[in-house]
């Protein structure tokens, strides 16, 4: 099932979500630590509050601070922002996406990381998927 949020995320956007992601949560302190060519504090707490309009973050107070969460879990982002790039990219073709995938990934998989992905082939052939 599809997130009901927003389908477009800025590259800055996505930047402090990968960050509040990785931290779990964040302040808008450590999100402008962490961001490559940061702007100003202003501007991070202002993309922050973006993102919480558009339903990606919510925050708890934390004495004079807001704390930054994200409202969906990283798999499921993960999922639904996948599905988005398959409908779009490939026609909706989940085989033309992982070819794709696999090409882009030919040097760098070696012959367990094939065994891992035949086995999960497998698994949904099974569960008929």
């Amino acid at each position: 099932m599809d997130s009901q949020l927003p389908t477009h995320l800025s590259r800055r956007e996505s930047q402090i979500m990968d960050i509040v992601y990785e931290l779990g949560r964040a302040t808008a302190n450590e999100v402008l630590d962490r961001l490559p060519d940061p702007p100003s504090y202003s501007a991070v707490r202002a993309m922050l509050r973006v993102l919480e309009e558009k339903g990606y973050l919510r925050h708890e107070q934390d004495g004079p601070r807001y704390v930054f969460l994200p409202t969906v879990p990283r798999e499921e982002a993960q999922t639904t922002a996948l599905r988005r790039v398959v409908r779009t990219f490939f026609d909706g073709s989940a085989e033309g996406a992982v070819a794709a995938l696999l090409d882009l990934e030919r040097d760098d998989l070696d012959p367990e990381a094939l065994a891992r992905l035949a086995a999960m082939i497998k698994a949904a052939r099974k569960e008929g998927r």
